[in-house]
């Protein structure tokens, strides 16, 4: 019998109460390939014991990524915003200017080395935070991510508002979570998000919440 992330997902708390762990906002734009250059050399120190975790909470310029399951039909539009091939799980996604991600580099050798309970944590983590702003966000066995009911759209819709993609070495993990606070999502019609066609994307701002970056941290 499968087990379900919603057992998984049994302390989210653990994520941050392991210490030490430092946290780090950054105040500007940081280019993709500098923030994985910086991903990578800390996850080394981190698997060395020459650094503590990081969460680091960032925003790019206005990007696509690739991961290791990308299918090139779901790239529309090659031309819209640089492409980044990257090493993370899962397949293509935007990041840009309103869109708040989250690096998450975790020793998994101190908190289990159980990949799946790590992202059904991510999850919870990312649910707790939208509680915060009275906006139910429901996981899905199909597929990962953070996804929002939307009613007013038709009795089986659906819009994802926060993905997942994370990598791990020498079980420490990198890359990690985005969540949607005010992106413009028009943004996101340049590729098949995450692969899945069937539903859309959406935003706390597209919910109706008048909420900017620093609501969100």
């Amino acid at each position: 019998m499968s087990i379900s992330r919603d057992s998984l997902a049994i302390d989210s708390a653990q994520l941050a109460n392991a210490s030490p762990v430092e946290w780090r906002v950054e105040a500007e734009p940081v280019d993709y390939p500098a923030a994985v250059a910086f991903m990578e050399a800390r996850v080394a120190a981190i698997a060395a014991g020459q650094a503590p975790e990081l969460v680091w909470l960032v925003e790019h310029p206005a990007l696509y990524t690739a991961g290791t399951s990308a299918e090139a039909s779901d790239l529309v539009d090659a031309t819209r915003f640089p492409v980044h091939k990257t090493g993370r799980g899962g397949q293509y996604t935007y990041h840009g200017p309103g869109q708040r991600v989250a690096y998450v580099m975790l020793d998994l050798n101190r908190r289990g080395q159980d990949v799946r309970r790590f992202v059904a944590q991510l999850e919870d983590w990312l649910i707790r935070t939208l509680d915060a702003f009275n906006v139910k966000g429901e996981r899905r066995e199909d597929r990962v991510g953070v996804w929002v009911r939307r009613p007013e759209k038709g009795a089986e819709v659906e819009d994802k508002i926060a993905a997942i993609g994370i990598r791990v070495r020498k079980w420490v993990t990198y890359h990690g979570i985005s969540l949607n606070v005010e992106p413009d999502l028009e943004h996101f019609s340049g590729i098949v998000p995450c692969g899945v066609t069937r539903h859309g994307v959406t935003s706390l701002v597209d919910m109706g919440l008048p909420l900017d970056m620093h609501d969100a941290d």
